[in-house]
């Protein structure tokens, strides 16, 4: 990965349509950018973040509203995405996959945030999910090998 597609990645990870703008995609940052401010405002996204790095992991899981909060994942990855594509990244026909397989794994550990213990710790809606993002990229990255050796 060339310095401009990695740049443009990681101010995507810094905030959804970032790497738009890097990209002159004015109108989809814009786009990403208020999506993103939609449903972080209507998640409850950045108190739970905030809670869950003072370790108040309970009241994390009693403040986040996930109808809301299971849009942000799908969000994050595909302004990712978007953002290399566009940058002259992924070249790869199945290089979409590792961004997708993330998304979904990251979605299903926000879904068992609220129960799942890990070593007995209850990691809430920041953590776990978080945690879901290293199967994700690398089940992306063995689907993908796999079907370029298929095709």
């Amino acid at each position: 990965m060339n310095k401009s597609i990695l740049e443009k990645l990681i101010w995507s990870i810094a905030l959804p349509g970032f790497g738009q703008y890097l990209n002159g995609k004015y109108y989809k940052g814009t786009v990403f950018i208020i999506l993103e401010i939609f449903i972080n405002i209507q998640s409850n996204f950045n108190w739970i973040i905030l809670m869950s790095f003072h370790g108040e992991i309970a009241n994390a899981i009693k403040y986040a509203n996930y109808q809301w909060l299971m849009f942000y994942p799908c969000l994050y990855f595909f302004s990712m995405w978007d953002a290399v594509k566009d940058a002259g990244g992924n070249k790869d026909p199945y290089s979409f996959l590792p961004y997708v397989f993330t998304a979904f794994f990251v979605t299903v550990g926000l879904i068992f945030s609220s129960d799942l213990m890990i070593f007995g710790v209850l990691l809430g809606p920041v953590w776990l999910p978080m945690l879901f993002v290293f199967p994700g990229i690398i089940f992306g990255f063995i689907v993908g090998k796999i079907l370029n050796k298929i095709s």
